[in-house]
């Protein structure tokens, strides 16, 4: 459905980005008001509660669902830079609180106004990135909740090809986890390597200079990798590249 004009826009920032990549929001709030939006940024925010979610804390989680679904109540629309996070709050908060009669009906209104990014600049704004260049190759990584929860796939690649002398390349295997999973690569340390080793080895066989994703989680455990290993490849977040932001540090090479 079409949005309404001017949408007030609600930025659900995430713990990562708030307190390892600050750009990435900022990314955000350019590309949000360049689509005509008018972005507010609610201080009642924090956690998604994933992380809580991932270790069977449900209490806990419904409790960080009613604080989230309050702090954004009056917006229109409420958008994240990232598909995990964006996908907890479209899938499990409505689950969590279906048997709660005060919450049930708010969570469900809440998911259904509920975006990742690139998907809300696509589906909702049909927005276009304007005057972007970037003399580059880059491949892509499907982040697998945003692939999966919320079948983002053609929406990022669509705004990137708006991007002038950016040349895309295929990535084997695109849509294969990371090895991150949240808690899963604190669980599962040693698969986790091994799925990130196989990641970071088909990424440099791309050659590309870039690799780009929707999940900063995806794109630390990538960079990781890649920088131990001593590739090349520089890692940004989309939406850093859609906004020309993709000219300082990259994603691991901050400090």
């Amino acid at each position: 459905m079409p949005a309404k004009p001017n949408p007030r826009v609600g930025l659900f920032v995430t713990c990562l980005v708030d307190a390892i990549r600050p750009g990435i929001g900022f990314a955000a709030i350019q590309l949000l008001e360049e689509a005509g939006c008018r972005v507010e940024v609610p201080q009642g925010q924090t956690c998604c509660g994933q992380p809580a979610l991932n270790s069977g804390d449900d209490e806990d989680t419904a409790r960080l669902a009613r604080q989230t679904i309050a702090a954004f109540e009056d917006c229109d629309y409420v958008v994240l830079p990232s598909g995990s996070c964006a996908g907890t709050m479209v899938h499990a908060y409505p689950d969590l609180l279906a048997r709660d009669p005060k919450w049930a009906a708010r969570a469900a209104a809440f998911a259904a106004k509920t975006h990742e990014i690139t998907s809300f600049l696509v589906d909702v704004m049909d927005y276009r990135p304007r005057g972007r260049r970037l003399d580059a190759t880059a491949t892509y990584h499907d982040s697998c909740a945003g692939l999966r929860e919320l079948n983002i796939a053609a929406q990022p690649r669509a705004l990137l090809s708006h991007v002038e002398g950016l040349a895309m390349r295929g990535l084997e295997g695109n849509d294969v986890c990371c090895g991150f999973g949240g808690t899963f690569c604190v669980k599962y340390s040693t698969i986790s390597n091994a799925i990130v080793t196989e990641k970071a080895e088909a990424i440099e066989r791309t050659g590309a200079d870039l690799l780009l994703a929707g999940d900063l989680g995806c794109l630390m455990n990538m960079a990781g990798k890649l920088h131990r290993r001593g590739a090349r490849t520089r890692c940004f977040h989309t939406i850093e590249v859609l906004a020309g932001r993709a000219d300082g540090p990259a994603i691991g090479e901050e400090g």
